[in-house]
């Protein structure tokens, strides 16, 4: 009897071993800093927001329609609740996304205006702004890429045999990762018309 219950104990050893759960939970840690990392530098550029704002609006008095844009954008950006669970539900982290990427657009929209305002472009502040905003903007694109890199480890683990089965077992299911936004768009190629 007590070989038997020591044999036991040695298969489910080895059998648990290698059942990936360990990996999983690895794996999962890493996703989880790696999120908190990506909405760390997106709250950084949320912050820069109503500096760059306030810096604009007294040069470009007549663009009130962006800088609102740039407001609203921001609002909603601040108005999702973001927590680690947001990467567990795919609906709340493509509203996290799509916010994200309109205040993307409006930020774009709000330098494309810079642009007609030579004292503004001349401003110590808002260069410094511009600076820290483009800093910030490729520091989301390397935690972005960290995410995107965790979640496909995770991800192909959870799918994979044998750990599938310990991810069923456990609950365990794939995470969703950022996407193009327009991907129909950036598949279209160009038209180019040298016009007459």
């Amino acid at each position: 009897m007590r070989k038997l219950l020591m044999m036991f104990l040695l298969v489910s050893t080895l059998a648990l071993s290698g059942c990936g759960y360990n990996t999983l939970q690895a794996q999962d840690e890493q996703i989880n800093a790696s999120w908190a990392e990506v909405v760390n530098q997106y709250q950084r550029r949320a912050d820069l927001v109503p500096n760059l704002v306030n810096t604009v609006k007294g040069y470009a008095i007549h663009e009130k329609e962006v800088l609102e844009a740039v407001t609203a954008s921001r609002a909603k950006v601040g108005g999702i609740q973001v927590t680690p669970e947001l990467v567990n539900d795919e609906q709340a982290f493509a509203r996290f996304q799509a916010a994200q990427g309109e205040l993307t657009s409006a930020l774009s929209r709000l330098l494309v205006v810079a642009e007609n305002y030579p004292q503004l472009k001349a401003d110590a502040n808002f260069r410094d702004l511009q600076a820290q905003l483009e800093g910030t903007e490729n520091r989301i694109t390397v935690a972005r890429n960290r995410y995107i890199q965790a979640v496909k480890e995770y991800n192909i683990t959870v799918r994979s045999f044998p750990t599938n089965l310990t991810a069923m077992l456990f609950g365990y299911k794939t995470k969703p990762t950022f996407t193009v936004e327009n991907e129909k768009a950036i598949s279209t190629p160009p038209k180019v018309d040298f016009g007459n």
